[in-house]
């Protein structure tokens, strides 16, 4: 079984952007991101899965994402990667479905490196279609990390995320501590409430 991370960034009525953008800059926020995606044992390497708008939201000189086995899904099969897209260190992967991008992240020797964990970066669509997997389906989602943004609100937001902690589930969310988000983690991570170019947010961590 493949178990799935959601990492996202979300404010308190669960919006992710704007504009195909993120609605906010916060350095601090990313460098989390990078460094927990990217964090794995000497010889593995993460899968980062993301829709086509979330990777062509990514400046190109980040694309892709380095260090990690960079998973892109888009439903228009005509569409295509660049040549000169992948790297010796982030290999790239073009799927047209879900279901044949989590085949591939589930079998090591399709991914061309031992595979660690598995994120979900984004967009909306990913993150709803990946939390309606069922629990015991052979890949779920089975910890969100997640960015609350808790001020400012953030209300001119036109892309949200599922209301994950509100639906309706045969698995039920807890909150995790936040040792265990760093035990999770594997570095230290900051607690509390942090504020970054007068925005205020918190790392969490949810698990079922």
């Amino acid at each position: 079984m493949t178990k799935l991370t959601i990492i996202v960034a979300a404010t308190l009525t669960n919006g992710i952007g704007q504009n195909s953008r993120l609605p906010w800059r916060l350095a601090k926020e990313m460098s989390y991101f990078a460094r927990i995606t990217s964090s794995a044992p000497e010889g593995s390497m993460n899968a980062v899965i993301m829709g086509r708008n979330t990777w062509e939201s990514i400046p190109k000189k980040f694309r892709p994402l380095s260090k990690r086995v960079n998973v892109v899904i888009s439903s228009n099969k005509q569409y295509e990667m660049p040549p000169d897209t992948a790297t010796v260190t982030a290999p790239v992967f073009l799927h047209s479905s879900l279901e044949t991008a989590l085949d591939r992240t589930s079998h090591s020797e399709k991914l061309q490196t031992s595979a660690h964990r598995s994120f979900i970066i984004g967009g909306a669509s990913l993150y709803r279609d990946t939390l309606a997997l069922p629990p015991s389906s052979s890949s779920c989602v089975d910890r969100v990390l997640l960015t609350r943004i808790l001020s400012p609100a953030f209300e001119q937001c036109d892309v949200y995320m599922p209301d994950f902690l509100s639906a309706a589930s045969e698995s039920p969310w807890r909150r995790s501590t936040h040792e265990e988000l760093q035990t999770w983690a594997g570095f230290e991570v900051p607690e509390g409430v942090q504020e970054e170019n007068g925005v205020q947010y918190e790392f969490q961590m949810w698990t079922r």
